[in-house]
């Protein structure tokens, strides 16, 4: 006979414990800051190459520019002393500016205005007669483009050119009621771009450094943006920017005030896209 009490079953007791706070998960954290890092990298590469890598060296930084803005004017006569040299097989004419102020005009400068001493094209336009490249004039702006790299700007009597897609030069004129366009580099820090965008062969034109000197240029002959680009960089260019309109008429004065004809003047006056073309003109300070 079985005397014991006979057990009852455990009932097992399960704790289900509530946490009113959810926890972290901390995989998803750190795979948002992750990609967070990672966006953040991509944006930063892309500024530097877009603002700051160019692809090629710069002579001459925007804020050392807007300090030779800032110095004082070199006293000079106002002249243009023209001269000519044949480097790798292209005929030059090497116009070197002195004591002129730039700016830019929308009204072609009369032959017998004498406070000319050489006038250009400066900005490109497209037909529909919006401006490539930003471009001020006289403290207005008239488009906002970094898509060339090479720059002229002139504010309060002086002028520079230099190599960058930074605009704070162009910021700088405005504030000053100056102006400003950019176009293609040609030579920048003594080194040619590692391509050119204009095919053919055209007259070329160009506005040079050469120390604190600057130049405008012009080929005798119908020159590749190549070979006219090459020229300069063994002639000694520190820095190079591309004028359009190389077959356009133009003229320079030299010491005495004598007006002297670039191209034939069979084509002045330029009647097609007048008002619209932006006039590089270098008047006597």
């Amino acid at each position: 006979m079985n005397n014991q009490i006979p057990q009852k079953p455990e009932v097992p007791i399960i704790l289900i414990e509530r946490d009113d706070e959810p926890r972290p998960r901390l995989h998803w954290l750190w795979a948002a800051l992750i990609a967070a890092a990672l966006i953040l990298a991509a944006a930063g590469a892309f500024w530097y190459w877009r603002y700051t890598d160019i692809g090629i060296s710069i002579s001459t930084k925007p804020a050392e520019n807007i300090e030779k803005l800032k110095a004082p004017l070199k006293p000079e006569q106002p002249q243009v002393i023209m001269t000519s040299d044949t480097i790798m097989d292209v005929a030059l004419d090497f116009y070197a500016i002195h004591g002129l102020q730039a700016s830019i005009e929308f009204q072609e400068p009369d032959t017998a205005d004498t406070s000319v001493y050489l006038y250009c094209r400066s900005a490109d336009h497209k037909p529909d007669s919006t401006y490539i490249g930003s471009l001020v004039v006289d403290g207005k702006s008239y488009t906002e483009d970094r898509s060339r790299l090479g720059y002229m700007a002139m504010a309060d009597g002086r002028m520079v050119i230099g190599i960058s897609r930074s605009e704070k030069v162009k910021d700088y004129v405005q504030e000053r009621g100056g102006s400003f366009f950019r176009q293609f580099i040609l030579v920048s820090n003594g080194e040619l771009p590692q391509r050119f965008f204009l095919r053919g062969k055209v007259e070329r034109r160009a506005i040079g450094r050469i120390g604190n000197q600057l130049y405008y240029i012009a080929t005798r002959h119908k020159e590749t943006l190549w070979d006219f680009a090459d020229a300069l960089q063994e002639y000694g260019f520190i820095d190079a920017i591309y004028i359009t309109g190389g077959a356009d008429y133009g003229f320079y004065r030299t010491l005495d005030g004598q007006r002297h004809d670039i191209v034939s003047p069979d084509s002045y006056p330029h009647t097609k896209w007048a008002g619209i073309i932006p006039w590089l003109v270098f008047r006597k300070r």
